[in-house]
């Protein structure tokens, strides 16, 4: 037994190095070391003492383990070890092992740390990343699953690895799947359809009916301006937007130009007048509808409702219905992404393209990739150059890596309006195109979907839209994640969905969670219901697209859509 004296030397040793080597993981991450995005120093960490010791004792206790058969067991439980070649070989096993603990005692150190929670979870996010990245298996040498592929196959593993690294050094990118089988227009984004209307933001898609009569109300789909609109269109099987159109509804939908530098200057209120306002403008003039029904997604919910607070402040209501999917009105709950936001991170991006410039599409998509570093960075890293595997072709991984860029000005506002201050939900503290926003004008009825496991619009974020919508809301959560959540097609019978009651809406989501009740398969049916609802009588559907000066420019998906990101 140690003496109480040599407990608290142990105790101040075992501090002395994890203590270094969470300072070692927080360097260099922007939000909270001293990379450009902060400006700040390292923060002094102290830690709960009884949470401390807790952790000592443990990681003694699991140490004198790491040669036994439970070294092996916890190896099977992670999938970056779970092959036969680390396990039948002694070194590596020590190897993984040690690691696992080290990274299991380093996250429990993070919780540890005494301060606010904010602070807690930006060293999460630092020890995270740095485990991630160090993790034995991203490295030849100790890779022992690699190292038997490339004796098995005689070198063709490496030789493959170093083709594909050179590959993705030229693209600028690592590849998550096999790009080569996919082309916009040929076999994803392929509902039939047509360009109306282009402007310099967007360009207005209108698709071919399927149905012999339609709603005499459009349906009007805003997708984010961060990535393309085809995330809605990828697959037949798998298209919200065919789905939409399948159900009767005359469909429009917004695609966003790829920002180059002769958009550099393009503030939130440009997006707002000249591209979510333009685009209810002329859905309403070529449907010939005084009312319309609108979609937004992600952060093109967060465009759209913003556009329609603008047009209620001028006395004009021309949504009938409005459908938000994984969307953020109010962002008190951003989870992960907070760990990015504070007064000196803004100013900084304020500092650099404020007044101009771009905002790469490569750093909006790394920095996305990052929040789940394993599953997104590093699988790929391993199969594509230590093992020399082409990733399998898969149509939301090749949307997901083609990135676009955002104007600098629209970043920065977009950056402290919504993250760092919040004034979207405070009624006229936010003005755009000359406007003091003002939610509570927003008396329309409304679907709100979250997605249960979304780690970029957390659910509780996307529930708090009901707190702050005064018109006759619906809230529905699915399963999944952010974009496995939303495109969730009924044919493939997947998942579930919950449902609770459309008139009591309490503060928090947990609670409307308690009495809610799931079903079986996907949310689409639910909302599609609902839709129709809104929809107005049924018409015959139009023989051609556009109407009068709004001609067919082009089929869909149009050009804008295919424009790479580039500055």
């Amino acid at each position: 037994m140690h003496s109480e004296a040599n407990w608290a030397q142990a105790a101040q040793q075992f501090q002395h190095v994890m203590g270094n080597l969470l300072s070692t993981a927080m360097k260099g991450m922007g939000p909270i070391g001293n990379g450009a995005a902060s400006g700040a120093t390292l923060p002094a960490l102290s830690f709960a003492p009884d949470k401390l010791q807790e952790l000592q004792q443990q990681y003694l206790a699991e140490a004198t383990n790491l040669w036994n058969e439970s070294a092996k067991q916890s190896l099977q439980r992670d999938r970056r070890f779970a092959s036969e070649a680390w396990a039948s070989n002694p070194v590596a096993t020590l190897s993984a092992a040690t690691y696992l603990l080290n990274a299991r005692t380093l996250m429990g150190l993070a919780d540890a740390i005494e301060g606010n929670e904010k602070m807690r979870a930006r060293v999460r996010f630092a020890v995270e990343q740095w485990m991630a990245a160090s993790a034995p298996s991203n490295f030849l040498a100790f890779n022992a699953e690699a190292q038997a592929l490339a004796l098995k196959t005689k070198g063709e593993s490496i030789a493959k690895g170093l083709q594909n690294l050179l590959h993705d050094m030229s693209q600028g990118h690592v590849s998550m799947t096999d790009e080569s089988v996919f082309e916009v227009g040929r076999n994803v984004g392929t509902t039939e359809g047509s360009v109306v209307f282009e402007n310099e933001l967007f360009q207005l898609i209108e698709y071919k009916p399927l149905t012999a009569k339609v709603h005499e109300r459009p349906l009007l789909l805003v997708p984010p301006c961060i990535n393309k609109f085809y995330i809605l269109d990828l697959q037949p099987e798998n298209s919200l937007i065919r789905y939409a159109v399948e159900q009767g509804h005359r469909t429009f939908v917004v695609s966003w130009r790829n920002p180059d530098k002769s958009l550099a200057d393009k503030t939130w209120d440009d997006y707002i007048e000249d591209a979510a306002i333009r685009a209810i403008g002329l859905t309403q003039e070529i449907s010939g509808s005084d009312e319309i029904n609108a979609l937004g997604f992600c952060v093109g919910g967060t465009i759209l409702t913003t556009a329609l607070a603008v047009l209620a402040a001028r006395g004009e209501k021309p949504v009938a219905s409005l459908t938000l999917l994984t969307t953020l009105l109010d962002f008190s709950d951003t989870g992960i992404l907070d760990v990015f936001i504070d007064e000196n991170m803004v100013k900084y991006r304020e500092m650099q393209m404020g007044k101009g410039g771009l905002l790469p599409g490569g750093d909006l998509a790394s920095t996305f990739s990052f929040l789940r570093p394993n599953d997104l960075v590093w699988n790929y890293v391993v199969g594509n150059y230590l093992k020399g595997e082409t990733p399998p072709p898969f149509d939301l991984l090749y949307w997901n890596s083609d990135s676009t860029n955002l104007p600098g000005p629209f970043y920065a506002w977009y950056l402290r309006n919504t993250y760092l201050e919040n004034r979207l939900i405070e009624a006229g503290a936010a003005t755009v195109s000359g406007e003091k926003i003002d939610l509570s004008l927003l008396d329309i009825p409304v679907f709100i979907y979250g997605s249960r496991e979304d780690h970029i619009v957390p659910i509780g974020g996307a529930y708090a839209s009901t707190q702050h919508l005064p018109g006759k809301k619906r809230f529905v959560m699915g399963a999944s994640g952010h974009i496995a959540g939303v495109i969730n097609p009924p044919a493939k019978k997947k998942r579930s969905y919950w449902t609770g009651s459309d008139t009591r809406f309490p503060a928090k989501v947990d609670d409307w969670l308690a009495k809610a009740t799931e079903h079986p398969g996907s949310w689409w049916t639910d909302w599609s219901g609902w839709l129709a609802g809104h929809g107005g009588k049924q018409i015959a559907a139009p023989r051609t697209p556009g109407r009068g000066q709004y001609k067919a420019i082009e089929p869909a998906p149009g050009r804008y859509v295919k424009a790479k990101a580039k500055a």
